[in-house]
């Protein structure tokens, strides 16, 4: 479809109208005194997927991350 030229007030009095029709993959161009202000287009959303394992190797837990801390002694 060809982008369409609408003015700003045509934009503000019919918003929920463009924004179904936006929905549906059309797009417009806002004008203000003739001249292109905005353009309102659906979005183009991409879904991501994690990426596991992305991070390996970045972080490191040494082997005695759950010892006992020797400062709480008294109080086990």
């Amino acid at each position: 479809m060809k982008p369409r030229e609408i003015g700003t007030y045509e934009a503000k009095t019919h918003f929920s109208k463009l924004v179904e029709q936006v929905a549906r993959g059309r797009v417009f161009y806002i004008t203000r005194r003739g001249r292109r202000v905005a353009e309102l287009r659906p979005v183009t959303e991409t879904k991501r997927r994690p990426v596991f394992g992305k991070d390996k190797g970045r972080i490191f837990i040494s082997p005695d991350f759950d010892d006992p801390l020797p400062e709480f002694e008294p109080y086990m």
